[in-house]
């Protein structure tokens, strides 16, 4: 057995020209493919961390049809829910939210804002865009008249730090009531429509406003990793499965247009990577084939020493398997260099996009930075080492049909 192995070595490296660009080829498709699979894990990683933190969680809890229709008047009172919810492994923060649309107006101009209520410490916690204000710019209380308000929105209604505007919103009982605010604190997201809308007050001063005290539309749910949304996700249907009204839902189902432009955005990867690695077909198939044809006169005194049609099969899948390995080995070598640059490096698109570029819904980090997925890389790998045999069917095939007659007269 090992003399085969050190006979098809050989067999390979005797075109070096040929079998090195081949080589070359091969590892270099497995470096970019690796490579850029786990760039594109590391930056869809922090899209969703930032997303679910600004947004709705890694797992969120509503009344069921909320999601649907934002209606206002599908709250609920979470009592002693979001305490429990805290208590299972996992669980970072369980931050409820209260969601109005509202009018707000100063003494130049008015505006259609999205209220939201929070809990001031527990979000500032967590919300990136939060965490960036000075501690005199963040709200109070959660029933205070302190407010933080988007950077566009301030600028539309003329505003500054300090002043006052008014917000109307609907009550449960049809009415329209309104409150004095007064600007504590800006918020720049880098969304348009976000930053032109976003009115944040205490949880509890805009649940009086709705007439709905003491009820939220949204639990928001942040994990201290995003891979233990499997664990908690059972344990969160155990606590809500005794109130049918409510519904757990991932941030998928919660924030679809983050979710469906991963989706698309990975498929088109796929895509160019099917093409890498059809391109390595091509040439495995082209490097066996010359080989085969090169060799003729020696595959035909093999068979006249009486060796068999299925023995010259297996020396050319044995050469391709030879090549596939020490493509793989080559190859994982180059992508996991690569990858450790891109982790501690980067790729810096400041100078190429907009700093306010959004994605999904999400602000675009023009620094792009990968994440280690260790089993995909020698799941590819070992893909590549296949890819190479299947290529070498035909050139091993064609091996096999050679009759030492017609061998002979080769040269």
């Amino acid at each position: 057995m090992l003399s085969a192995f050190l006979y098809a070595w050989r067999s390979l490296w005797r075109n070096r020209r040929r079998t090195l660009i081949t080589l070359t080829a091969i590892a270099l498709s497995i470096m970019v493919v690796q490579a850029f699979h786990n760039l594109a894990v590391g930056v869809y990683a922090r899209m969703i961390d930032d997303g679910v933190r600004a947004g709705s969680g890694h797992l969120a809890v509503y009344r069921g049809g909320y999601l649907e229709s934002r209606e206002e008047n599908l709250s609920f009172a979470p009592g002693e829910l979001a305490a429990r919810i805290r208590t299972i492994a996992g669980v970072q923060r369980v931050l409820p939210r209260v969601y109005l649309p509202a009018l707000a107006q100063s003494s130049s101009d008015s505006r259609g804002i999205l209220l939201i209520g929070v809990d001031p410490e527990a979000e500032r916690a967590v919300n990136p865009f939060l965490k960036k204000l000075p501690e005199d710019g963040m709200l109070r209380d959660l029933d205070g008249r302190d407010a933080v308000i988007g950077r566009k929105l301030l600028g539309d209604l003329k505003l500054a730090v300090g002043r006052k505007l008014v917000v109307t919103a609907q009550h449960r009982d049809g009415t329209l009531h309104s409150e004095l605010l007064r600007v504590r604190g800006v918020v720049e997201t880098g969304i348009a429509d976000v930053d032109g809308s976003l009115l944040m007050v205490g949880r509890e001063r805009a649940a009086l406003l709705a007439g709905m005290p003491g009820e939220v539309h949204e639990l928001a749910i942040i994990l201290d990793r995003a891979e233990n949304d499997r664990r908690v996700s059972p344990a969160l249907a155990a606590l809500t499965g005794s109130r049918p009204e409510l519904a757990a839902v991932s941030w998928k189902e919660a924030m679809p247009n983050l979710a469906n432009a991963i989706k698309l955005d990975y498929a088109s990867q796929k895509f160019i990577f099917i093409i890498i690695l059809m391109i390595v077909t091509i040439g495995v198939v082209n490097t066996l084939l010359m080989s085969v044809m090169e060799r003729l006169r020696e595959f035909g005194v093999i068979l006249a020493l009486g060796s068999s049609p299925m023995r010259l099969r297996r020396m050319v899948l044995l050469e391709a398997l030879l090549l596939g390995l020490a493509a793989a080995l080559l190859g994982s070598i180059l992508g996991a260099l690569f990858t450790w640059y891109l982790v501690e490096t980067g790729i810096d698109l400041k100078d190429f996009i907009p700093e306010t570029m959004e994605f999904g819904g999400v602000v675009f980090d023009p620094v792009l930075r990968a994440a280690w997925d260790v089993s995909w890389m020698a799941r590819i790998a070992l893909y590549v080492v296949g890819l190479t045999l299947l290529a070498a069917l035909y050139p091993a095939i064609k091996a096999g049909r050679i009759t030492p007659v017609e061998a002979m007269r080769h040269h």
